[in-house]
């Protein structure tokens, strides 16, 4: 069996690897993707079953929840499959955006073009039904997102019932919210039966970075044994790919 610490350092490494374009690269065929500034095969391979862990599919077939504004221009599954190619993994999770609220439409309509290699994350709330719950599992979803911003059709009073609902699904809840609100949370996650995910780096603050509080807190939850946080879109927390680094050594560090 593989490692917790050691599972969390690959996958964080490999969504690192595919969100960041500032890689040093090798030689090899040139090639284009809608939406990445690269054009060249990354120097570092990735590993076999290597996966993308955070992306996102945005399709104007799909209508935006009301209130979100403007419909992001689309990125579609067909042109990730062409990143995919290039970074060389096997294997991503669609997460639905906020773009789309508690409307998953667009990702599942992207997990059926990308096949049995992908799965997703669906953003649900308490008027789901658990029919509902049991269709959404079967076309390749394992988990919740929670964005738990003023805006987001998710709440901190809907983390305990959902999560007692998931659990017989073998799901588990992302949190992608402020490193302060993760803060004020923490009883609240201790307590959830189900596995959490933090994405973006558990999205320290700037320019504290590896000396935010949240770490503490973190690193607590990831010591209970169903913690794990992503090295996911760097850029979202650290402004840049450089700045990121220090706080990715610091989340791949054993304790």
């Amino acid at each position: 069996m593989i490692a917790r610490r050691s599972l969390l350092k690959g996958a964080g490494m490999a969504a690192l690897a595919a969100t960041t374009t500032g890689l040093s690269l090798r030689t090899g065929s040139a090639q284009a993707v809608p939406y990445s500034a690269g054009t060249e095969l990354p120097k570092l391979k990735a590993p076999p079953n290597a996966c993308d862990c955070h992306m996102h599919i945005y399709n104007s077939r799909f209508a935006a929840a009301p209130g979100v504004g403007p419909h992001p221009v689309d990125a579609r599954a067909e042109d990730y499959r062409l990143f995919q190619k290039r970074i060389g993994t096997t294997r991503n999770v669609i997460v639905t955006p906020s773009t789309y609220g508690t409307d998953n439409s667009c990702t599942l309509d992207a997990l059926a073009t990308l096949g049995t290699t992908a799965r997703a994350i669906a953003v649900v709330d308490l008027s789901v039904t658990d029919a509902e719950l049991k269709r959404l599992a079967g076309l390749g979803v394992r988990g919740m997102r929670f964005m738990l911003n003023p805006s987001s059709p998710t709440t901190v009073a809907m983390l305990e019932p959902l999560a007692k609902r998931v659990n017989d699904l073998g799901w588990h809840v992302q949190i992608s919210t402020s490193a302060k609100q993760i803060i004020a949370i923490e009883d609240v996650l201790m307590r959830l039966p189900i596995p959490v995910m933090f994405d973006h780096f558990a999205h320290p603050g700037q320019p504290a970075g590896i000396d935010d509080p949240v770490f503490a807190t973190v690193r607590r939850l990831i010591d209970m044994g169903r913690t794990w946080v992503k090295l996911s879109a760097p850029i979202s927390t650290a402004r840049s790919v450089r700045r990121a680094t220090p706080t990715s050594r610091r989340w791949r560090r054993p304790t």
